[in-house]
């Protein structure tokens, strides 16, 4: 009997157990469920930049002149500092407008040739910055950089690395503070491609009418060659319509026919007198 009730109490405890654990399994679920919601959420908010054929070339050219003709890591250093003015909100608003800035990058980086061997790693590296979303993990928030081995007598010139023959640092005060905008991250960050007007083929602007053309009547066939020559000054809207002639234009009146006898005597009258 005591074994009996012993096993009862055992197989209860059994039974609570196994309740008990599976209603932390249901609990749970809707827990996991909301994180993952707000992480979704948190990837979803993103900040877009629209760049062009011409950004990315103006990005290209920062990347070679600036890094001295380097490597592949030269130039993501180089258009990470790009990029991290672009998001900062203290440059301009466009890739071509933070590059052509006025002393701010090399002379001659948006008018000087590139060389052509180097244009497919440049494509390489501006296509993992515009499309992947890369940057040069050692830049971190530096928008500034100087040729490496020169010394400046500055506090704030925080230096995170070096990268095709520059220095790369970050303005901070005494206390470690950011005295520029802080970029945003690259996760934060969406580039659309917009086509600019610039890559349409000439043939196609040419195609495009500059105003309504107005509709002409089809030619009379009956016509003569002195009727093509008259200037239509309103759009004809229907065959009723005449067309006013201008101010001083000779008008011709037509004379009428004269009799088929008439003729016929006229032409036969000269064979006679003779």
């Amino acid at each position: 009997m005591r074994a009996e009730i012993s096993f009862g109490k055992s197989l209860i405890g059994i039974l609570f157990v196994g309740l008990a654990a599976a209603s932390c399994t249901t609990t749970s679920k809707p827990a996991a469920t909301a994180a993952n919601t707000k992480t979704k959420q948190g990837q979803a908010a993103k900040v877009t930049f629209n760049y062009t054929a011409k950004d990315r070339e103006c990005l290209q050219r920062a990347m070679y002149f600036e890094s001295q003709h380097s490597d592949e890591d030269g130039y993501m250093a180089v258009g990470t500092v790009v990029m991290n003015r672009l998001t900062s909100g203290a440059y301009p608003p466009s890739i071509c407008g933070v590059v052509a800035q006025k002393r701010q990058f090399a002379p001659g980086v948006m008018t000087r040739e590139v060389k052509p061997q180097a244009e497919t790693e440049l494509a390489t590296a501006a296509d993992a910055i515009l499309i992947k979303g890369a940057r040069h993990p050692a830049v971190k928030d530096a928008m500034f950089f100087h040729t490496d081995g020169l010394k400046f007598p500055y506090d704030n010139m925080h230096y995170v690395t070096v990268a095709g023959g520059n220095a790369f640092y970050e303005k901070r005060d005494a206390n470690g503070t950011l005295e520029t905008p802080p970029p945003l991250p690259s996760y934060e960050v969406a580039m659309n491609y917009v086509p600019g007007e610039s890559m349409l083929p000439p043939q196609f602007e040419a195609l495009i009418p500059s105003e309504v053309p107005v509709p002409l009547p089809a030619p009379d066939p009956m016509a003569t060659a002195s009727t093509g020559q008259m200037r239509i000054t309103a759009p004809v809207t229907s065959p009723e319509t005449s067309v006013e002639p201008e101010p001083g234009m000779p008008i011709a009146i037509p004379i009428p026919r004269p009799a088929y006898d008439s003729v016929m005597l006229g032409e036969s009258l000269p064979a006679n007198g003779g």
